[in-house]
């Protein structure tokens, strides 16, 4: 494992990296290491215990949320998001079902649509961030974004149907919908450090995230919502992303044959590099099951290999600094 631990740490100090990084191999952790500050004004230093942001990794737990919801015959992937919505978001149309949101096949319009936004750093928020802390609270957000295509016809990565899916699952599930995370995916999967942190009021533990502005560094508290929902927003460590991967294949959030529908592949993407299923990213070929993060002061990647067991995670607090280190991993596992 020398040449693994060299592997990362130069491309660490290439990329002058601030995160955390863990390898495992055959059920033990082969390599893990902390590097830079996880706050800058305070000089933290970064630890394997640091809480992270992980962005749209959070769309996992959502994913999970739902399904487990399915599971329990409280909702179908047939049921039409129309039918949970009522009078809300009007523009939604009834062709658009759990199925489409889950798998960014719905063709809704995106509060947040990443194919036309050229980096994270630069996107505003309409409506100021301390507004945003409930999933109702992003109605307003939502509202008004007109279709793509009809549901089904076509892949378009979108935040607003995770936000949607948030919804759906609080207005069936009973709970709020952070309470409904912690409930069917944190604890039965054994999570001890994740939860939605708001960004404004971070515990000890937790990195602030950093943008670049004028050569600056600066947090990222006025570019986010102040607590995340279905899209995104969930803070955890490397530790506890091992420990998601091993529940999940495991059958302990939901049973093997649900997760086993979840990877199935459901999109190919343009590049035809990555495929899609439900909540999870997949390699273009092979068995790779991936998590994915990028959002202003927040970057995450982590594989899983479900045939060698090898799983891999890399959270940073700036918007780009996983990447470099994920392209070092994918090479060193090639």
């Amino acid at each position: 494992m020398d040449r693994l631990a060299a592997t990362v740490d130069a491309a660490a100090s290439a990329a002058r990296f601030a995160g955390v990084v863990r390898v495992d191999v055959g059920g033990r952790t082969a390599f893990a290491a902390a590097y830079g500050l996880a706050d800058r004004r305070h000089r933290i230093p970064m630890t394997l215990d640091t809480q992270l942001a992980v962005a749209s990794g959070a769309k996992t737990f959502t994913a999970l949320t739902v399904m487990s919801l399915i599971v329990d015959g409280t909702l179908d992937l047939t049921t039409p998001a129309r039918t949970v919505l009522g009078d809300d978001l009007p523009l939604i149309g009834a062709d658009v079902t759990v199925e489409h949101l889950l798998g960014h096949r719905s063709g809704i319009g995106d509060y947040l649509d990443e194919d036309t936004l050229t980096r994270p750093d630069d996107y505003v928020l309409t409506v100021p961030v301390h507004r945003l802390e409930r999933t109702e609270s992003y109605l307003g957000v939502l509202d008004g974004l007109p279709a793509k295509f009809p549901a089904g016809t076509g892949f378009s990565y979108c935040n607003s149907g995770y936000v949607i899916l948030a919804l759906i699952a609080e207005r069936v599930g009973g709970a709020p919908f952070h309470v409904l995370v912690h409930e069917r995916v944190c604890r039965p999967a054994g999570l001890k450090d994740s939860a939605y942190l708001r960004s404004d009021s971070l515990p000890g533990r937790a990195a602030v995230g950093y943008v670049e502005v004028d050569g600056s560094w600066r947090s990222n508290v006025l570019h986010l919502p102040v607590i995340g929902t279905g899209d995104g927003g969930i803070y955890t460590t490397v530790a506890d992303v091992h420990r998601l991967w091993h529940a999940v294949f495991a059958g302990l959030v939901v049973p093997p044959a649900t997760v086993a529908d979840m990877i199935r592949p459901r999109s190919t993407t343009p590049s035809g590099r990555d495929r899609y299923g439900l909540g999870f990213w997949l390699d273009g070929t092979g068995p790779g099951v991936r998590l994915e993060g990028c959002d202003a002061g927040v970057s995450f990647a982590g594989r899983h290999d479900p045939v060698t067991g090898v799983t891999w995670t890399v959270i940073g607090n700036t918007s780009d600094g996983a990447w470099p280190l994920a392209r070092a991993l994918h090479a060193w596992r090639s």
